[in-house]
């Protein structure tokens, strides 16, 4: 263990200081498609019933109109977390008629990409801007890979335990900027070590054959019906998954913030030729919102973002710059598809130690050279974790991934029971000692159970939705409380006259409305 973390670690131990490590907040986004009784996609429009995709705060959709997405508070606890995560999913079902949520992260047997339903929003101008910018999405990278599925794991550590750091180490900088600092820290550190978490709970090791649309590639067969790779834990965070040509060159740098915001300034400011030769408009109808490499911030696809809460009509770069970084989402969790609610607060609490050890470790700047070598290091175990004897890159050298992974639990180790001793409980050195299991015996692993029930005989999408409809049933067994279906219902209809009062107060055109929102993209871009 490094000097700075044993510091760390004894400051934060300090009885004053332990219970804010009880004060982090978790929030959590899952994301799910919904099927009809086949394991088909659902065509049908987002259910009314679940209240406005535009303005409800916890019930919206993501890229399709079949793409749900169930958003928490956030939380000090994540058992609290988790449990909101559950009424959603409770309430959602209680609606949902004759249809179910899709259980892996890879899609179902989709239709020809014309007749996956992009999602609507309504006809005011934010609700026709949200429908045009997935149009340009579908546009630049295919509707096929927009229905790709994922849970978002929203994380912070309290103000003040930045402040006592920051006056423990003496440092001058102003509160905003060493926070800033430090969560950017603590992105570099997870682009070194994020691998580990894809070992550990990647969960789509196969999918269904006609994902892939013709296109070459190097999955195995498995079955008619779906493709493979033998040892892969995650082939949605492989190079099969969100691919851009146009993105290809963007590499926004962690090093500082202003560097990261700069890059995405630019992209968002920057024509390129493919798009360009596309246009925004044609015959009157609205294409893509521009002909940028990015048409927003937030089309900028990574495995994880430093975040800030947005004021009303303010861009998230601003928001950055502005009051500097309030939280990370971590962005390459693949739903488990044996769980309910894909993720389970066993791997919630490995998720804190893990990130709470990528905050409090030691962080240089990365050089191309790392850069590259966290690039490759994830990749190869997207693709093949699981594989006998694989080596990783670390400073210049092969390391077996087993024994580079039981160091880092070594070092985590201290982490889970500082959090131990904050919750007076034992349930994050229980979770990271589930996680040395799984190194140990790789058959453990979610990857490694999908393709061992895969490999008994049931195709990827009878897997799946016997899996759909097993949690349909969980869900559907034990509704929610009278009162709570209630605050659901009102919360509903409240976010459906919200839309509606957008609708009737909008001023202007769309066209004029679009004009507006693009010269605030240049002013961004400048």
């Amino acid at each position: 263990m490094s000097d700075l973390l044993s510091r760390r670690l004894a400051l934060l131990g300090e009885p004053a200081n332990l219970s804010l490590l009880s004060q982090c907040l978790h929030g959590i986004e899952r994301e799910c498609l919904r099927v009809d009784d086949h394991g088909q996609l659902a065509l049908t429009p987002h259910p009314a019933s679940l209240g406005s995709a535009l303005t409800h705060p916890q019930i919206t959709t993501d890229y399709s109109e079949s793409l749900l997405e169930f958003i928490t508070p956030a939380e000090a606890d994540p058992a609290t977390t988790l449990a909101d995560l559950e009424q959603i999913h409770r309430f959602a079902y209680s609606k949902l008629d004759g249809e179910y949520l899709w259980s892996p992260s890879m899609p179902c047997a989709l239709p020809a990409e014309e007749v996956i339903p992009i999602a609507r929003y309504g006809s005011s101008n934010i609700g026709q801007l949200k429908y045009v910018y997935r149009k340009g999405l579908a546009l630049r990278y295919g509707k096929t890979m927009q229905c790709i599925a994922g849970i978002h794991y929203n994380f912070s550590l309290p103000d003040t335990l930045w402040e006592r750091l920051q006056k423990a180490e003496g440092n001058t900088r102003n509160a905003q900027d060493y926070q800033s600092a430090r969560y950017i820290a603590l992105i570099r550190n997870f682009r070194r070590y994020s691998w580990l978490l894809m070992y550990l709970f990647g969960a789509s090791p196969a999918l269904d054959a006609g994902f892939l649309r013709g296109r070459p590639h190097q999955l195995q067969q498995l079955d008619a019906d779906t493709l493979y790779l033998p040892y892969a834990t995650s082939l949605r965070m492989s190079d099969l998954g969100y691919q851009s040509s146009a993105q290809a060159g963007l590499t926004p740098c962690y090093n500082d913030l202003g560097s990261y915001t700069e890059s995405l300034r630019k992209a968002v400011g920057t024509p390129y030729p493919a798009y360009v030769e596309i246009g925004t408009q044609k015959n009157g109808e609205w294409l893509q919102l521009n002909t940028n490499i990015l048409q927003i911030e937030n089309e900028y696809y990574s495995n994880i973002r430093p975040k800030r809460v947005t004021y009303s009509g303010e861009r998230p770069v601003q928001a950055l710059e502005d009051r500097g970084v309030q939280y990370i989402e971590v962005r390459c969790l693949d739903i488990n598809p044996f769980l309910p609610l894909g993720i389970d607060l066993e791997e919630a609490r490995f998720l804190d130690a893990f990130l709470l050890f990528c905050a409090l470790q030691e962080s240089p700047a990365l050089n191309s050279g790392e850069c590259h070598a966290c690039t490759d290091n994830f990749l190869s175990v997207v693709k093949e974790g699981r594989r006998p004897d694989l080596h990783l890159q670390r400073r210049g050298e092969p390391v077996p991934l087993q024994t580079w992974a039981h160091e880092l639990l070594d070092k985590i180790q201290p982490l889970a029971s500082l959090l131990d001793q904050s919750h007076a409980s034992e349930a994050h050195s229980l979770a990271l000692q589930a996680q040395r299991a799984k190194i140990d015996n790789p058959a453990l692993t979610p990857s490694a159970q999908v393709l061992e029930r895969l490999q008994q005989g049931e195709s990827f999408t009878q897997f799946a939705l016997s899996q759909s409809k097993q949690h349909a049933e969980y869900f559907r067994s034990q509704p929610l409380s009278a009162e709570q279906q209630e605050a659901f219902e009102a919360a509903a209809a409240q976010s459906l006259r919200g839309q509606a009062e957008l609708e009737a107060h909008d001023d202007g055109d769309f066209d004029s409305f679009a004009k507006a929102y693009q010269a605030s993209l240049q002013a961004l871009a400048v």
